[in-house]
């Protein structure tokens, strides 16, 4: 576990450098073992990064120790399933959920290699579960690399299906769809 407890704060677009930086380093650091260099260069191309637009709704979280970035993410009340905003796939653009009707969306999840396994995933998604239920969504949704399967499936979500996204040039890139009810706030 951590030596201290790491409060999480709102993201703001000062942050988005550093937070590119943490991509890099959790794509290249956690993911290797279950895609190939080409699978994670195509994928920090053209759908991993900074998303605006969660910046801009306040839904995007930030954890420092030290004065390093060492972990991100959030939810969204937007139809987008995954990717930043370079992404060639998942994305639609301003258009908002129905949160009677339909589940949030988990984003863009990141963790410093240095730091994995040591509660900031679960803390993090803890957080956006009780922002989404507090916005009134009564389920999460999900696209996980096969990197993130675990934290979520530990987290009570489950399959809804497997696919890949397809990426210049012609890289094909496995993820997972997952979902789970959640109390209202």
């Amino acid at each position: 576990m951590l030596p201290a407890p790491m409060p999480f704060r709102i993201a703001t677009e000062a942050d988005r450098p550093v937070i590119e930086a943490l991509i890099s380093r959790s794509v290249h650091g956690l993911m290797s073992a279950d895609y190939s260099h080409d699978q994670l260069e195509a994928a920090r191309r053209h759908i991993f990064g900074v998303d605006g637009e969660l910046l801009a709704d306040r839904t995007y979280w930030v954890c420092e120790h030290g004065g390093t970035l060492v972990a991100a993410g959030g939810w969204s009340r937007r139809r987008s399933l995954f990717g930043g905003d370079q992404s060639v796939g998942g994305r639609s653009v301003g258009a908002l959920l129905d949160p009677a009707h339909e589940p949030a969306r988990i984003r863009a999840f990141f963790v410093d290699p240095a730091f994995a396994r040591r509660g900031l995933g679960r803390a993090l998604l803890s957080l956006c579960e009780q922002e989404a239920a507090r916005a009134g969504f009564q389920a999460l949704e999900l696209v996980a690399t096969l990197s993130g399967v675990g934290l979520y499936a530990a987290a009570g979500f489950t399959l809804v299906e497997r696919f890949e996204v397809m990426l210049p040039p012609g890289v094909e890139f496995p993820v997972v769809r997952m979902a789970r009810r959640i109390s209202p706030g």
